[in-house]
């Protein structure tokens, strides 16, 4: 399975959704979305994760190297995450302390 991104603004806010799977073959793809979205000035970032269906350590990664990107900016990194099994992960490697993760794309663009 292959790894799709799409990016849109919304309200100053770039919302990255995500579709497939982040794993060590795809992730690099997703983190060079990310920089180029933080050198172009993008801060607050929304990453959608409804998409997605397998989520591993590097993509994690990823995401931690993300939110580390955009804070150096004082910006903001939200995830949108409504599936039990990624929500799982998030809780069991404590990320979930770490980011802010919302129920719909709106939610997050409200809190940034």
């Amino acid at each position: 399975m292959d790894l799709t991104l799409a990016t849109r603004e919304v309200d100053g806010t770039t919302i990255v959704s995500v579709g497939g799977e982040i794993d060590v073959y795809t992730a690099p793809k997703l983190r060079d979305k990310i920089t180029e979205l933080v050198a172009a000035g993008a801060h607050n970032l929304v990453v959608d994760l409804e998409a997605v269906e397998f989520l591993d350590s590097t993509g994690l990664g990823v995401l931690v190297g993300g939110l580390k990107k955009v804070r150096a900016h004082d910006g903001s990194l939200q995830l949108v995450c409504t599936q039990d099994r990624l929500l799982k992960i998030f809780r069991i490697t404590g990320l979930a302390k770490v980011f802010a993760i919302h129920g719909s794309a709106e939610s997050a663009i409200a809190a940034v």
